[in-house]
């Protein structure tokens, strides 16, 4: 069935008595006629997923839906980033964000158009492909709003710099724009924007966080050492398996008993590997975490919490000085804790309200997963950045959740299937509504 967004507003101003907008009653009916392309971008996006450091193609698309409309667009920024720029006449700088990859994830969604894209990973490995974070979702939002404000210059006066960027899953496609001259081959912004989709919030609502909003990210790895031999004769090793089982049991303690209640911690081993045969014992097990704080002190604190039990249980299984446990973090891939600026935050919270209905926009939590968005906002230039969440469910279904408590499908889920029609027309008009505010003319 078909979502209309005539129908919506229709809906939104009979339960939100929202103020006559004759400029609001025309961008949804360029949206809504506007709505077959996005599909089909929408659709091709998902079925094609393309991992970190390789969107090669998925670039390429939104670069030419970016020059189609009269954006001057740079490919090849900080590896597949792509950066379009349309300037009309003066005014502040907005940037617009949208991210690039997929996931190594089996799509088992059941969609007509789900994923059936498999690749070799960096390493050589095949793996199968899925838009599991909804990026798909994203880049068709960046693609609607750009249609759209390229056709509305009439409307508003500065310049929109939107960027196209790789890398977000793995934390490193921010660094690498602003390391290959973002804010110095480009004009610089006054102002960062991005849409995120949420799998806990329905379709045709909008979440806000003001100030801190997602969590610092760390990866960690860690090799247990010990000295193999023959499973029949354990006493003549050190077991690594054994070892890297007490060290998994007690980074529990790190969050549970090392960090005060009120700061929010999580320690998560996501990855053991040890061992070739069953009478085999090990030289080494390896360990891969990750880690989330809000803090920097918190932070610090995990990483040597964890770098002192791991000491502390090898000492006590034996194991000599020079194979004690070998702790490192994942180099460059630390990602800092995304920031919503207030003032900007609460800025397009309002104006989003006016256009939508101030009954589908809601404040939300903070969460603990990680965004490199955060890294726009924190250069030598304190840019206002904020990211708005976009709900994603099925109305239906996120009623049934709430009545039930039947869980629903998690971002990175090979289940997770947002419902495409309202969300993106959603999306589309909450952007467009904050850079008009944001550029209007003077």
């Amino acid at each position: 069935m078909k979502f209309s967004p005539l129908l919506l507003t229709a809906s939104l101003l009979a339960a939100s008595q929202l103020a006559a907008n004759p400029l609001r009653d025309s961008v949804v009916k360029k949206i809504d006629s506007d709505y077959a392309h996005l599909e089909s971008l929408y659709t091709d996006l998902h079925r094609s997923p393309e991992l970190s450091l390789m969107e090669e193609k998925t670039a390429a698309k939104i670069a030419a839906e970016l020059r189609s409309v009269g954006f001057e667009v740079t490919e090849k920024v900080g590896g597949h980033g792509i950066v379009g720029v349309l300037k009309n006449g003066p005014g502040p700088v907005l940037y617009y964000r949208t991210d690039l990859d997929g996931l190594p994830i089996l799509e088992e969604t059941g969609l007509p158009y789900a994923s059936k894209t498999r690749v070799k990973d960096l390493s050589g490995s095949e793996v199968a492909t899925m838009h599991g974070c909804g990026h798909d979702i994203h880049m068709t939002v960046f693609t609607g709003t750009a249609r759209a404000l390229a056709a509305l210059k009439d409307q508003w006066s500065g310049t929109l710099v939107f960027i196209g960027q790789p890398a977000e899953e793995v934390g490193a496609g921010a660094r690498a724009m602003l390391a290959d001259g973002l804010y110095a081959k480009f004009p610089k912004p006054d102002f960062v924007l991005a849409a995120h989709d949420s799998a806990t919030l329905p379709a045709g609502t909008v979440g806000f966080i003001e100030g801190a909003a997602w969590a610092n990210v760390d990866s960690m790895d860690i090799t247990v050492r010990g000295r193999g031999g023959h499973g029949a004769y354990p006493h003549t090793t050190i077991d690594p398996i054994v070892l890297a089982a007490r060290i998994v049991t007690t980074l529990q303690t790190v969050v549970s008993r090392e960090t005060r209640p009120l700061d929010p911690a999580v320690v998560t081993v996501g990855s053991i590997h040890g061992g070739t045969k069953h009478n085999i014992i090990p030289n080494e097990v390896k360990l891969q975490l990750t880690l989330r704080s809000y803090t920097e002190e918190v932070r610090q604190r995990t990483i040597a919490t964890i770098k002192r039990i791991c000491r502390g249980e090898a000492i006590a299984a034996g194991v000599p000085e020079e194979l004690m446990p070998v702790v490192e973090l994942a180099g460059g891939q630390f990602t800092p804790a995304t920031y919503n600026n207030p003032e900007l935050t609460r800025r397009t919270k309002n104006t989003i309200a006016s256009w939508i209905g101030a009954d589908n926009v809601r404040n939300i939590d903070p969460e603990m997963g990680g965004e490199d968005f955060s890294l726009y906002s924190t250069t030598r230039e304190k840019v206002p950045a904020t990211m708005f969440r976009l709900g994603a469910v099925d109305p239906k279904l996120y009623a049934e959740s709430v009545k039930n408590g039947t869980p629903l499908p998690s971002l990175h889920s090979s289940k997770f299937a947002p419902l495409p029609e309202p969300t993106i027309k959603t999306g589309v008009t909450a952007a467009v509504a904050c850079v008009l505010d944001l550029l209007a003319k003077k």
